[in-house]
């Protein structure tokens, strides 16, 4: 729990450099914790995250896929908890390809 505060206030010096940085203080943002967490905070990883997030939001909510669509391609791009990889999620909700069978949308209840 220790190296996470420390990570984090770490990732506050380093953000408060970049043009993010202006939105608020990070600790109140979820979704830049979740994508700083996940990209170990290196600067690029996180713009590409923070970009892949907006362009995949945006298509969602322009083209309104299949809920099973939306519901597959979160638990592919899950990665273990709350922290998501939001250029895979990207990658698969554009896949036309994609077939979502009624397997793949049934709810796993395992715990």
């Amino acid at each position: 729990m220790r190296w996470i505060l420390a990570a984090a206030t770490g990732a506050l010096a380093t953000l408060a450099t970049c043009a993010d940085a202006h939105a608020g203080p990070i600790l109140y943002d979820g979704v830049a914790l979740n994508i700083g967490v996940s990209c170990q905070w290196q600067s690029q990883c996180m713009t590409q995250q923070r970009v892949a997030m907006k362009r995949s939001l945006k298509y969602v909510a322009s083209s309104h896929p299949p809920q099973g669509r939306v519901q597959l391609c979160n638990r592919n791009a899950n990665r273990g908890g709350y922290r998501v990889d939001w250029i895979g999620f990207d990658h698969c909700i554009r896949n036309a390809s994609l077939k979502v069978t009624a397997h793949s949308t049934r709810h796993q209840r395992s715990r």
